[in-house]
């Protein structure tokens, strides 16, 4: 598969803040496994700061790389970084933005978790209460929101929504027709609930209730990133995806 120059460049500059990003996640990793880095540090026989310069480079690769296949697959059926496009080629913007809207449904997504943690139960019943409600998880939360925006969005909407996008329409005449991008929207926010449980097992044995509560509460919010990246391009589900990690991991803790 050979992607054209503007996806290529997009994916050069979407590996770059995967890598950024992921290099600011190991503060919240480290508060919710405190042994983590130490382990792979003897592990590997390497400082602590290799691990992170390792994997973060590891994590930004592997975005550029799926973001340029994801591209590829997706532009037939006006899926796309049109924003970063016009960016990076100085074309037209698109003639509409909202990213008001984007933030504010990603916002509102996080609401929407939020209580319904408050009626069904937190997803995880940590016993660390005491940390998860201060300010600084807070910052630590703030520092991770870059990494659910960019990379998450990277793996799930990108390649994982346009693979499922582009083999479903091979059933539609290769056309973006509504029914294929929904089947993509919920079997990738279904994905995005079922790619938590691994950091979940870590935390809290994986029980149905847990189980349920994971898929169920990130799939919410999965689906309204999977529809602002079909209408409007994968910077404003970016964006919302920024903002839902914004009320759940600085917003709550913060406010205890």
């Amino acid at each position: 598969m050979t992607a054209s120059p503007p996806q290529r460049r997009i994916a050069v500059v979407l590996g770059i803040a995967g890598t950024i990003a992921t290099a600011l996640l190991f503060p919240y990793v480290l508060a919710l496994q405190p042994g983590s880095l130490a382990s792979a540090s003897a592990a590997m026989h390497v400082p602590a700061w290799a691990v992170v310069v390792a994997q973060s480079l590891q994590n930004g690769v592997l975005c550029f790389l799926l973001a340029w296949a994801g591209l590829k697959l997706g532009a037939p059926l006006g899926l796309g970084a049109p924003w970063l496009g016009a960016m990076l080629y100085g074309r037209a913007r698109p003639a509409s933005s909202a990213w008001q809207q984007a933030a504010l449904l990603g916002a509102g997504a996080g609401l929407l978790v939020l209580g319904a943690i408050t009626l069904f139960g937190a997803p995880i019943e940590d016993p660390s209460k005491k940390l998860h409600a201060s300010l600084g998880f807070a910052l630590r939360g703030l520092l991770a929101a870059p990494y659910g925006g960019i990379v998450e969005e990277v793996q799930l909407r990108v390649f994982a929504m346009g693979l499922i996008a582009w083999l479903s329409s091979r059933f539609a005449g290769r056309q973006a027709r509504p029914w294929v991008m929904i089947v993509a929207i919920v079997s990738v926010a279904l994905l995005f609930g079922i790619g938590h449980l691994p950091m979940a097992a870590k935390l809290v044995p994986l029980t149905i209730d847990v189980v349920s509560r994971v898929i169920a509460y990130n799939a919410l919010c999965g689906l309204v990133f999977g529809w602002l990246y079909w209408a409007r391009g994968i910077e404003h589900a970016m964006l919302a995806h920024f903002c839902a990690d914004l009320v759940l991991h600085v917003a709550a803790p913060a406010l205890g």
